[in-house]
């Protein structure tokens, strides 16, 4: 199983962290020791000072696929999700600087929250317009509505596996909308999709 991750996927994101936006989605993978075991806290790594949160729509891919054209994409996935996309903002910035890749500040041990519940698309409507949250300390921090996103699930299917062959269990992660902000110790964060609360987690 593998966790594809997309960046810079929503406008106001961008803008939030002064980046570019970019030609084509930005992929970047993690591998599957990043995953936040369930029930676990999140502990803050001792080589960052500033790591954030990132919520983010995360699809479940349920067949083997590979150059999956966009009007066929809906065929690999029947379950969405919710996650985080746990970032050291301070390393990501010194590694960007130096043209490095993301990895060291995306990938670490705990970095993925995925919920332990998905839901059947059937039961959410149109994917295009579904509205998510993160709470933190039962404050509205990040609300998200991926009618924003600038290339959406089939879009993202479409381009990912011309790159990479999907498999079953394959995870993406669809981007990460405006609001995100620094984690500190005692911090509660709770993700709700579709009116749905699908992850609570602390921090430590």
């Amino acid at each position: 199983m593998k966790i594809i991750c997309i960046g810079r996927n929503y406008v106001e994101h961008i803008k939030e962290l002064d980046s570019e936006r970019p030609d084509e989605p930005i992929v970047f993978l993690k591998p599957d020791t990043s995953i936040l075991l369930d029930k676990n806290p999140f502990f803050i790594p001792d080589f960052s000072n500033d790591v954030h949160h990132e919520v983010e729509v995360v699809v479940k891919i349920n067949r083997l696929g590979k150059h999956i054209d966009q009007k066929f994409a809906h065929k690999y996935y029947d379950e969405i999700g919710l996650g985080i996309d746990f970032t050291a903002r301070d390393l990501q910035n010194e590694l960007k600087s130096k043209g490095l890749p993301w990895e060291k500040c995306k990938a670490f041990d705990g970095a993925t929250v995925v919920s332990r519940n998905f839901i059947d698309k059937a039961e959410l409507g149109d994917l295009n317009q579904l509205d998510f949250q993160l709470y933190k300390n039962d404050v509205l921090q990040q609300d998200g509505n991926t009618s924003l996103m600038l290339w959406k699930i089939d879009e993202l299917i479409e381009h990912i596996s011309r790159f990479f062959t999907l498999k079953i269990g394959d995870l993406i992660f669809t981007g990460t909308p405006a609001g995100v902000s620094r984690v500190q110790e005692n911090d509660a964060l709770r993700g709700v999709l579709a009116g749905k609360e699908l992850f609570s987690i602390r921090v430590k």
